[in-house]
């Protein structure tokens, strides 16, 4: 009671505190769904008011008055972000947009770089010692309210109370205008589900049990963290939260257990999405809400071990450059969130950055995937800060890698109308060699089913999969490694030298049905290495040649066993009924493996050291330890 006497002369009605902006004035107004739309209506419905240029990240409710030129007379709205509802006065040149990292904002508005007279926000009714919530929009929303000359909040019951430093006294408000109505409610359109879906199959792929996530804005990165619904003790630490992240968080998917920074806290800046939302945020300690310049910031996104940012872009060109905010010369949506949380993620203990888009756009007629940038395209995200990029054909990681891998990574993910031109174009830059073949230009979706993951005896795991273009590097020093007896038990002579040319009559051959190699692969570090390779390839009718090279300190492991299991399940798939193997006499080991899986093997011919030996897939012994399961 005595706090609502103290502070009784603050409070008015919407056109009175209006009235207080002066023209001329500087005026912030809070971010997306949490602006304060009578505040604002009131403002544009003051005549008085002129020449006021409005800062704002996420603005809804100018939408509805952005078209008229009696407003853009008196209003100059200038936007860090651009969003759906105020896409084409962008693309019309209505308003104005501010390439700027979300962590650096609040510095901006600290430092009068960006000069703030007024700001409008939207708060909770305050408590009894006098604190009021910023609730759903803590973001630069904090730094506009601290920097400001005058102050003015809506003070909305609706708004929820969220914990955090999302706290601001009404000694630091100038003037209270209680007014109650809902919120926006912002719903991403899910776009292309059946591509969103493949897109989170991969991504899923990457993110282990544990990990602490940041999505990115969109319609793709809320949509795609559905494929994550099997994970375990996952955690967040994000600028958005969204609707989408719900289903992860009743289902105590999302639990925060498992963070190094803030355990068992949902750490954000801002919420945007509908009242059920908006109703589970309210009051609920599992959420921590600070401003973007903590968030945002790399040096604290790094404290989070295992942290993986997740967010979309309109382009990638084949040098791993990427565009996030223009369509062309067209501002489309803003820098936002990513390269602040890409560069943290790349500095987390175990962290990493995935980008994630669709193949195409404009139902299928251009490539995402492209030689160079379109023109007018800004640089949001450069070459040396990508790691993974994922589309619904695959997962290409640019991390460490030279101009000549990324080419074939990214032509591979792209979509098989287009593969065949970006090699061409990469060709004639000279980025690969000129005699490059280009990766299959079929959907190669079928191969994921050929992926597996394999507990060795010595208790590590391995990972098994197809062969693919893009590990021609990784191929070449893993033929390196090998010891000169190893490599003369595999190709019957003394292989010295292992070029390009003869990787590349490898890959004319490999078609993924009738010749077919898989490679083992175990972790160092933070990437992958080839430790074995499987291979058949088509002999006669119903008979293909199989054929095995394992490292020598992964021989032993039983990994040529499970190779075998794992190319006799493929080979069957593609109407093969056996195996033949031409094996060196003295090769014991691996004549002992072909016997534990075909004792009943024949012996078609013994010439000098070599024998062939034909295995009959009706007579194969499956072994438990040899079974291929797929990852």
């Amino acid at each position: 009671m005595e706090n609502k006497k103290r502070n009784a002369d603050k409070v008015v009605d919407a056109a009175r505190a209006v009235s207080h902006i002066k023209s001329g004035s500087r005026v912030f107004i809070g971010t997306g769904c949490g602006e304060p739309q009578h505040l604002i209506k009131a403002m544009v419905n003051d005549a008085s008011i002129q020449d006021i240029m409005v800062y704002q990240m996420l603005s809804s409710t100018f939408a509805q008055y952005i078209d008229e030129e009696s407003f853009r007379r008196r209003f100059s709205p200038k936007l860090f972000f651009i969003s759906d509802s105020m896409r084409k006065a962008a693309f019309e040149g209505k308003i104005d947009y501010i390439p700027a990292y979300l962590s650096q904002i609040p510095r901006m508005f600290a430092s009068q770089r960006i000069g703030l007279d007024v700001a409008l926000v939207q708060v909770s009714p305050p408590d009894k010692f006098g604190y009021c919530s910023l609730g759903v929009s803590v973001d630069i929303t904090r730094s506009g309210l601290e920097n400001a000359s005058l102050v003015i909040a809506q003070v909305n019951p609706l708004m929820p109370r969220t914990w955090g430093d999302s706290f601001v006294h009404v000694d630091a408000i100038d003037w209270l205008v209680p007014f109650e109505e809902p919120l926006v409610e912002m719903f991403p359109v899910v776009k292309h589900t059946e591509i969103a879906r493949r897109i989170g199959h991969f991504v899923s792929q990457l993110v282990d049990d544990e990990a602490t996530l940041q999505i990115g804005f969109g319609h793709l990165p809320v949509a795609i963290v559905q494929s994550l619904d099997t994970k375990k003790d996952l955690g967040l630490h994000t600028q958005l939260i969204t609707d989408g992240l719900l289903p992860l968080l009743e289902k105590k998917v999302i639990t925060n257990k498992k963070k190094s920074l803030l355990p068992g806290r949902a750490v954000a800046s801002l919420c945007m999405g509908s009242k059920k939302l908006y109703d589970y945020v309210n009051n609920n300690p599992a959420f921590y809400f600070r401003s973007s310049e903590f968030v945002n910031d790399p040096t604290v996104i790094a404290r989070n071990d295992h942290l993986i940012s997740i967010s979309s872009a309109l382009e990638v060109d084949l040098t791993g450059q990427i565009c996030s905010d223009s369509v062309g010369y067209m501002f489309y949506s803003g820098i936002g969130d990513q390269v602040d949380f890409l560069r943290g993620s790349s500095m987390s203990k175990g962290g990493f950055s995935i980008v994630a888009l669709p193949s195409t756009a404009q139902n299928g007629a251009v490539s995402r995937i492209v030689p160079h940038l379109s023109q007018g395209a800004g640089v949001a995200t450069t070459r040396g800060d990508v790691n993974f990029v994922i589309t619904e054909y695959g997962i290409a990681e640019l991390q460490g890698k030279s101009i000549y891998q990324r080419v074939m990574e990214l032509a591979q993910i792209a979509h098989p109308k287009f593969r065949e031109e970006l090699i061409d174009v990469a060709k004639q830059r000279h980025y690969i060699f000129s005699d490059q073949l280009p990766p299959s230009n079929e959907d190669l979706l079928f191969l994921e089913a050929y992926k597996s993951i394999h507990t060795l005896k010595n208790g590590r795991a391995a990972e098994f999969r197809p062969l693919l273009p893009s590990d021609e590097i990784a191929y070449r020093n893993f033929f390196y490694s090998l010891q000169e007896k190893t490599i003369y038990m595999r190709f019957f002579y003394r292989m010295r030298s292992f070029s390009h040319e003869v990787v590349q009559k490898h890959w004319a051959s490999i078609d993924y049905r009738k010749n077919m190699s898989i490679v083992g692969l175990v972790q160092k570090g933070g990437h992958k290495e080839i430790i074995a390779i499987g291979t058949y390839a088509y002999d006669q009718d119903q008979q293909a040649e199989v054929a095995f090279v394992v490292r020598e300190d992964y021989q032993g492991l039983g990994i040529a066993s499970y190779l075998l299991a794992v190319l006799e399940r493929i080979a069957k798939e593609n109407q093969y009924t056996r195996f033949s193997a031409t094996v060196l006499r003295q090769n014991t080991a691996m004549i002992q493996v072909f016997k534990k899986r075909y004792p009943n093997l024949k012996i078609s011919t013994q010439v000098g050291h070599e024998i062939l030996l034909i295995m009959d897939f009706a007579d194969s012994q499956t072994n438990p330890d040899s079974r291929p399961q797929k990852s």
